[in-house]
């Protein structure tokens, strides 16, 4: 047994690990006994739990690679949902998978033009009883929470109304909603309509500072900043370091699958999140790391509370001292 230092999610606290039955077990507070954590030979390092990806697309990488990585946890945005949901039962069992299952997009909306969007990755929406259909389609399916694509730049976005029929259906259900939200005025409609979550930091234009202490306090935003180059990366990373200012919730999230990144920890998207602002506890905030009290969780030693995410790597008897 082992004294150790591991964050829970919002702090970091104190507890004791040991391997048992050939598993390693993390305890909060003192150990069941007369020992005290003082009397205890001490990890090296901090535990967390695995990383989360808020961002990810399943089918456009090879996602056995996950295997080798710290991420934890993904969130399929956008996808086939047989497909995705098959993925989260096997194939990518070594990480937990949640998923939105298909994009739900106006007729003719992005990205039902796009040559890498995979068969039954999309759902067309035409009116409130498609949108009803759609999101029960997609709860049936596991879905934790509903895609939207609203797109100007590449196509029709969805009205108020529509927007809004998918928002209650998805409520109905129990899932919140996420927004591909693209194009001037469209980061600010779907907070007003109703979202729950950003699928990227808004980087088509630079919000006011009004709107971003608004949408601080009512929507989260999955960074996905190294997707972006020159004056549209500057314009995304200040309205995250403003908007993390005002108290906003920031999610980390690559958009994995979108061009060549690594199919694991992405280290240009921690060091958008410093230029962002984020650094040291809030990133592991960002980050999301898993519950390590969690026997199913991926655990993780990092060399010190204030150690670079990606020097994490997976918890070994090795680590533990006699």
């Amino acid at each position: 047994m082992n004294a150790a230092t591991f964050f829970d999610g919002e702090e970091w606290r104190d507890g004791t690990i040991e391997m048992i039955d050939g598993r390693m077990l993390l305890r909060p507070g003192s150990p069941a006994s007369d020992l005290r954590l003082s009397d205890l030979p001490r990890l090296d390092g901090v535990i967390v739990g695995g990383f989360t990806d808020h961002h990810v697309h399943l089918q456009l990488v090879d996602h056995a690679l996950l295997h080798d990585s710290t991420l934890g946890r993904v969130i399929d945005l956008g996808g086939n949902p047989a497909a995705v949901a098959a993925l989260s039962e096997g194939a990518a069992r070594f990480v937990a998978v949640e998923f939105a299952g298909a994009f739900l997009t106006p007729v003719g909306g992005y990205p039902s033009d796009r040559d890498w969007a995979p068969a039954g990755s999309f759902r067309e929406i035409a009116d409130t009883a498609a949108a009803t259909a759609a999101v029960a389609e997609m709860a049936d399916a596991g879905a934790s929470c509903i895609k939207v694509a609203n797109n100007s730049t590449a196509g029709p976005v969805f009205s108020d109304l529509l927007f809004r029929a998918i928002v209650e259906a998805a409520a109905a259900r129990g899932l919140p909603v996420v927004a591909h939200a693209e194009g001037v005025g469209e980061a600010q409609r779907a907070a007003r309509l109703g979202a729950a979550r950003l699928a990227h930091a808004p980087f088509t234009e630079r919000l006011d500072d009004a709107e971003v202490a608004a949408q601080a306090a009512s929507v989260s935003w999955i960074s996905t900043l190294a997707i972006h180059e020159g004056d549209t990366h500057a314009t995304a990373v200040d309205n995250v370091r403003r908007f993390r200012a005002a108290g906003g919730t920031v999610l980390y999230g690559t958009d994995m699958g979108n061009g060549p990144m690594p199919v694991g920890l992405n280290p240009a998207e921690l060091a958008a999140l410093r230029d962002a602002g984020l650094d040291g506890i809030d990133l592991l905030r960002a980050l999301a790391p898993q519950n390590p009290l969690d026997p199913a969780a991926l655990l993780l030693r990092l060399p010190g509370t204030d150690a670079d995410p990606t020097l994490a790597r997976p918890l070994t008897s090795a680590d533990l001292k006699a």
